[in-house]
């Protein structure tokens, strides 16, 4: 299925100004049809995928107790 590119950034959540960019550095492929670029939706499933593991990696990080220092000692 192809995408326009403002369709293309609502289906990644993206800005389109993020869409051109990944098409200006040729990270993605497209098509032009008649004035107007398309996009497959299937070279994307990759890149949801790892963003979806870059962001449970982040929670997972974020969420993680900082540890006590031992070389800290309470003085009290």
């Amino acid at each position: 299925m192809y995408l326009t590119i403002e369709k293309t950034a609502e289906y990644l959540n993206v800005p389109v100004s993020e869409v051109y960019r990944l098409i200006r550095e040729k990270q993605v492929r497209t098509v032009q049809v008649d004035d107007e670029l398309l996009l497959n939706k299937e070279q994307f499933n990759l890149f949801m995928k790892e963003m979806e593991k870059q962001k449970e990696a982040l929670e997972e990080y974020l969420n993680t107790p900082i540890p006590e220092d031992i070389d800290i000692k309470d003085e009290d």
